[in-house]
């Protein structure tokens, strides 16, 4: 046996309304992503069955989910709202995730995905649906302190540079930390934003630049590494790996677990696809959903190793060396997890 800080994911989208299953089988038949966003598919599919659904049709649909991320040896994660994309559901996402930390061993830290794209009602006016975020949600999310952080998804598709760079530059007058959905599909200048504001994390990174990289390693920002959606979506052009180890870049492994393109509960998937698809070692997909997937939520000093003085999250795995946790997939080797030093048996 083998004994291991317990795993975690820094990275899910785990509360939603429906799924994309349909889709799914769609794209397999070869109908484009942009084909099925005009016949009202995409993400806006998931925004109306989240807006649609109660707290607590979201919370019975989010449990399995955290629960087999536990059974895994998963004691913390990451719950992102950006599914509502109004204050009411924004909100209520939100608090579905704290729910799931209360009811539920697993540590939950929340973070306001509310800049995840342009909802129906502000097409043609990102700028106002920012100003909106700025100056009604964030404050009221601040203040009841639903979210441990604060992200944005920029592209082309989605928000600008500058429309982030007010959304953060709020954030962090209001005391929240940051973090970024950087660079997936084109060279944006996502990795120099997060660096700019000393984000927790840049995640995806598909298409970032040497200047991107450079900047995060100034910054100490945790590159977050997505092999789910790389897979899911067919994607070829892999982040900038070796430039991000030559340069120090601290790399974190996790989910993305969302309906669209990443449908994967399961972390140690993830490990064994960047490992598969990114090239990282099983010694690096390990510390990626522990230590430094700890530093990508700002925790530290608190978890991800094991050392005197920080949180008993603790896994004993079946197992005869730590490589198997990323060769493996599908095979239970958890034996025990503590969760806050309390036992949990899978």
């Amino acid at each position: 046996r083998w004994i291991t800080p317990a795993l975690i994911d820094c990275h899910t989208h785990i509360v939603f309304g429906g799924d994309r299953a349909a889709e799914f089988e769609q794209r397999l038949q070869g109908v484009s992503y942009q084909d099925i966003a005009r016949a009202g598919g995409g993400i806006l599919s998931t925004v109306r069955a989240t807006r649609d659904a109660t707290a607590e049709e979201l919370f019975r649909a989010a449990l399995p989910r955290v629960q087999a991320l536990a059974r895994e040896g998963v004691a913390t994660i990451e719950i992102k709202s950006g599914y509502g994309l109004d204050l009411e559901t924004e909100i209520r996402m939100l608090e579905v995730a704290r729910r799931l930390g209360t009811e539920t061993s697993m540590d939950v830290r929340t973070t306001l995905l509310a800049a995840h794209t342009v909802p129906p009602e502000y097409a043609g006016n990102a700028d106002g649906y920012i100003d909106l975020i700025c100056n009604e949600l964030l404050p009221q999310v601040a203040e009841r302190k639903l979210a441990d952080a604060v992200d944005a998804y920029c592209e082309s598709i989605a928000f600008s540079t500058a429309q982030i760079a007010k959304l953060f530059a709020a954030a962090i007058k209001l005391g929240l930390p940051v973090k970024l959905h950087a660079d997936q599909l084109s060279d944006g200048g996502g990795a120099e934003l997060a660096a700019e504001f000393k984000a927790l994390s840049a995640d995806h990174l598909e298409y970032t630049s040497r200047k991107g990289v450079r900047a995060l390693a100034a910054s100490k920002s945790v590159a977050v590494l997505l092999p789910g959606a790389f897979l899911t979506l067919g994607e070829t052009h892999v982040p900038p790996v070796g430039e991000l180890r030559a340069n120090g870049v601290p790399i974190a492994v996790a989910t993305d677990c969302n309906p669209g393109t990443s449908p994967i509960c399961s972390l140690r998937t993830a490990m064994m696809l960047a490992c598969r698809l990114f090239r990282l070692t099983p010694e690096e997909s390990l510390a990626g959903a522990t230590r430094i997937a700890a530093q990508a939520l700002g925790l530290a000093d608190d978890r991800g190793t094991l050392e005197v003085g920080k949180r008993a999250d603790i896994a004993i795995w079946n197992i005869s060396h730590p490589r198997e946790l990323a060769y493996w997939t599908g095979t239970p080797q958890l034996a025990e997890l503590l969760a806050g030093g309390q036992t949990s048996a899978p």
